[in-house]
């Protein structure tokens, strides 16, 4: 019994020693963040899971904290959407994947016009993805800009790609449930 005791205390006084190290690693959803020159808040945060795993973690953005997701993509309004790839598991191929069914439950009957500008967002998934990848997703009214680690990688215009885009995550079909509460701040 005192060699088990021994070893918890041993345990708990190690975890106790490491917290301050992994308190200060990056924090890359900070409360407050500048986007493509817009101020914005983040709204909420939450993992995109799929069956067990974990595959990203997702932070929305916005000029005005709501949780009214067709407030929020109706507006004329800066949003942002962060997505920090979790997994090793996400390639190319299964993004483009994801990509595709996700407009295609998010466009609806606009699914064809928004064609050209779907496969233009599919091209900056077409660079290998790792675990760590940082993409942001930015409207500033007219455009979205899409950012990979800090670079542009595309600017694709028109509201109506950006309501389908930001759809995927807090439209009427979302890709997780789960995910849209907690982007919306639930």
């Amino acid at each position: 019994m005192n060699i088990v005791m021994h070893r918890v205390l041993t345990a708990a006084f190690t975890l106790f020693l490491l917290l301050p190290l992994t308190s200060q690693a990056a924090d890359n959803f900070p409360a407050k963040q500048a986007f493509v020159g817009q101020n914005l808040t983040l709204n909420g945060k939450g993992i995109r899971t799929k069956l067990v795993f974990n595959l990203y973690t997702a932070g929305l953005y916005v000029a005005a904290p709501s949780k009214d997701a067709n407030a929020l993509l109706d507006a004329k309004q800066p949003l942002a959407l962060r997505m920090e790839i979790t997994s090793s598991m996400i390639t190319s191929e299964n993004m483009e994947e994801a990509v595709r069914e996700g407009f295609q439950k998010s466009a609806g009957a606009n699914l064809a016009a928004l064609q050209p500008k779907i496969e233009n967002l599919i091209q900056v998934f077409k660079q290998p993805i790792k675990e760590g990848d940082i993409y942001d997703f930015v409207y500033k009214p007219q455009s979205t800009v899409i950012i990979k680690n800090g670079r542009n990688a595309a600017t694709i215009a028109g509201a109506d790609f950006k309501q389908a885009l930001f759809g995927i995550w807090i439209g009427a079909k979302p890709v997780q449930a789960n995910l849209k509460s907690a982007l919306l701040g639930g």
